[in-house]
């Protein structure tokens, strides 16, 4: 744990060295309003510089056609690379190829793919009739339609559907020796979660790139309750911190800032350069984390010209 030890003793908010990237998730407008919402979180986010902005995936027609036009729009409109999630929930091979071969033609050449959840809560997933059994044949397939990018998911506190944490492991390197360029995690609280993990990791044969996802607070219920269904650990410190903000959402911002701040600049002083937010479609805490980080805007990212 000396990257923990180093985190500790480093200044509070330190500025980073310049060399940190971050990206952001977004997930598809189900309305007018809230596509408004998103694309001015993504013009606010924009002059960070991102890596890539990703946009989530639900199985079924709706959700698919969203996350494509959502998608479609940042690879025409924008300068940030786009990243597009593809399950193999409630689809088979050849409709999940199409969706895929789609995003290729529409410029997207980064997929974060993913086995995905049951689309009935409670019960276990499965493998629809001639569809992808999981992950790791998603990948395979992907790599047989395009030279995509490729991340995939991983799971610092062991995926709730693991035998163990071991065959979690085990599952995260068979996808990435199927051809998944890197890995992000679920959300976790602690920086120490993620040590342990990437270094069980590490011994475990990994090396691609494990980039650690981030889940700012916006509130604190909501939280508890979905980390309670993956399997996070919420500790007790941060119940202690958030008692009593229920109406103060202004204070309950400022309070989960800073500790979505300390998280990234422990992870920095243990060696992480990327940082991935799961932004919920909304700036104002992710921008305000980068910024207590010393992640400045960059020149900002130009809207492609229109064809003429």
């Amino acid at each position: 744990m000396e990257e923990a030890r180093h985190a500790l003793a480093t200044p509070l908010f330190a500025d980073l060295a310049g060399d940190a990237r971050v990206s952001f998730e977004f997930f598809p407008p189900k309305t007018e309003k809230m596509e408004e919402t998103l694309w001015q979180s993504l013009q606010t986010l924009s002059p960070l510089g991102p890596r890539f902005v990703s946009v989530t995936y639900g199985a079924g027609g709706t959700t698919r056609e969203r996350t494509h036009a959502t998608v479609a729009r940042v690879a025409r409109d924008t300068a940030i690379p786009a990243a597009a999630h593809l399950t193999c929930v409630a689809a088979t091979r050849d409709e999940i190829d199409a969706v895929a071969d789609a995003y290729w033609q529409a410029g997207v050449r980064h997929i974060v793919a993913l086995r995905g959840d049951s689309p009935v809560p409670g019960e276990k997933f499965q493998s629809p009739v001639g569809g992808y059994a999981n992950a790791v044949e998603l990948v395979e397939g992907l790599r047989k339609l395009h030279p995509f990018e490729i991340s995939v998911s991983a799971y610092p506190e062991c995926h709730p559907d693991s035998v163990d944490a071991a065959a979690d492991i085990d599952n995260l390197k068979r996808k990435l020796d199927a051809g998944a360029t890197r890995a992000i995690t679920q959300f976790f609280h602690e920086a120490e979660t993620f040590f342990r993990f990437r270094d069980v990791a590490t011994k475990a044969g990994v090396t691609a790139e494990i980039v650690p996802g981030i889940m700012p607070i916006v509130n604190f219920g909501a939280v508890q309750r979905m980390s309670a269904m993956c399997g996070t650990v919420v500790p007790p410190w941060m119940g202690t911190l958030f008692e009593g903000l229920d109406d103060h959402p202004a204070a309950r911002q400022l309070v989960s800032a800073t500790i979505a701040a300390e998280l990234c600049r422990r992870l920095y002083a243990g060696g992480v350069r990327d940082l991935h937010f799961y932004t919920l479609n909304r700036a104002e805490l992710s921008y305000a984390i980068c910024h207590l980080l010393g992640i400045r805007a960059k020149v900002p990212v130009p809207a492609r010209a229109e064809a003429a």
